[in-house]
């Protein structure tokens, strides 16, 4: 467990390793240790594809770290490799968006300051934001009170490719995957602009149409509690389905969809300030039924261990190549977070599917299959991946 502080007394990152259920704290033998800055997103990616996670921890007051892990001892690689931004970085995920065999990052960054779409290049990283069109996130360039706190990555238009989603303080932008490395700034066209102060978005498909969905939770700054939107996917468009009654939470810095009761549908996890009772688990009511159109997909490596963040999982009809659902497993989310969990994936049609998890690593792409896979809600699909 990698937990990050606000500057104070001791060092702003610990590290606990669980031996057994005990955990231990291994901060300081592991190099870990550092007395300043104001951490924000940490992202445990095997980022060298050597086998082992390493540590990328943004900082939102300094330059931020990209720790290689040699043996469970880190070392600080981030000025030799191009990641040392020296910007106001709040959130980060990664994912290989052009599809060359390695994990890129994204970075949200805060005051005015443009955000980053940093190419990987066997280990060397560039910014190509600009060049990508990604680099203002949907927000206005260079204003102070603007800012993106939150990227996202999900397939929304259902062509495979992986988009780009940014809470904002500022109208939030959505950016389609075009290929050889381009995006498309369709955040007015999808509905999605909305102006205001956002700080967590989360896909997830709740109504197991096929389609990724959004929740964007709204902060609660200055005295003002800016509302959350659930937002479903018709497939060209997001429609505005927010429940009044979650309207009326004050819900911010935090959303996270899970099934929690394991009844095949996600369910939301909300954090929040105020006078309602927070935080809350929203259960997801969907009839059994539908419900049960479902898969859990666990991605790990040939020893079974959860070191694939940024893998892509695809889902496609039994027999064919129709592709029915993509998901990635999560590299950064929530609001400066990360979890463990499974790929949850809702399916509209097929009663079998074949699941294909891509892993991008010293620049291939390994696939890995399981086929002809039955539906169920209680079925966990584990993928060992190459």
């Amino acid at each position: 467990l990698l937990v990050g502080f606000a500057p104070g007394t001791g060092s702003v990152l610990a590290l606990y390793r669980n031996d057994q259920g005990r955990f231990l704290d291994v901060t300081i033998p592991a190099g870990l240790a550092l007395e300043s800055g104001a951490v924000r997103q940490p992202s445990w990616v095997d980022v060298d594809a050597d086998g082992d996670l390493d540590l990328y921890v943004a900082f939102r007051d300094r330059a931020d770290a990209l720790f290689r892990n040699d043996k469970g001892r880190f070392t600080d690689i981030a000025p030799a490799s191009g990641l040392a931004d020296t910007r106001k970085t709040v959130g980060a995920v990664w994912f290989d968006y052009d599809e060359d065999g390695d994990l890129d990052m994204y970075a949200a960054h805060m005051d005015g300051d443009a955000n980053g779409l940093y190419r990987n290049d066997n280990g060397k990283f560039t910014d190509v934001a600009e060049a990508a069109g990604v680099a203002w996130g949907g927000r206005g360039p260079r204003q102070a009170t603007s800012g993106t706190v939150r990227p996202c990555v999900a397939d929304v238009d259902g062509d495979g490719r992986f988009d780009l989603f940014m809470a904002n303080y500022g109208p939030n932008g959505l950016f389609l995957n075009r290929g050889n490395g381009k995006f498309e700034d369709v955040s007015a066209a999808w509905g999605i602009a909305v102006d205001g102060r956002h700080d967590t978005c989360a896909f997830a498909d709740v109504d197991h149409d096929g389609r990724v969905d959004l929740y964007v939770n709204g902060t609660v700054t200055g005295g003002v509690s800016y509302r959350d939107y659930l937002f479903r996917n018709t497939g060209a468009t997001f429609e505005d389905v927010t429940p009044a009654s979650v309207q009326a939470l004050a819900a911010d810095h935090g959303a996270l969809w899970a099934d929690f009761d394991r009844d095949g549908d996600e369910d939301l996890a909300l954090t929040g300030a105020g006078p309602t009772q927070l935080p809350l688990v929203l259960r997801n009511m969907m009839a059994p039924a539908e419900a049960r159109r479902s898969l859990r997909i666990r991605v790990v490596d040939a020893k079974g261990r959860a070191t694939r963040p940024g893998a892509e999982v695809r889902v496609y009809e039994a027999g064919t190549r129709r592709l029915l659902s993509a998901r990635l497993v999560d590299s950064g989310s929530s609001y400066d977070g990360q979890s463990d969990l499974a790929v949850h994936v809702g399916i509209a049609s097929a009663p079998r599917v074949d699941v294909e998890a891509v892993w991008p690593a010293a620049g291939t792409r390994a696939v890995t299959s399981a086929t002809n896979v039955a539906l169920s809600k209680s079925r966990m699909i584990v993928i060992r991946t190459k």
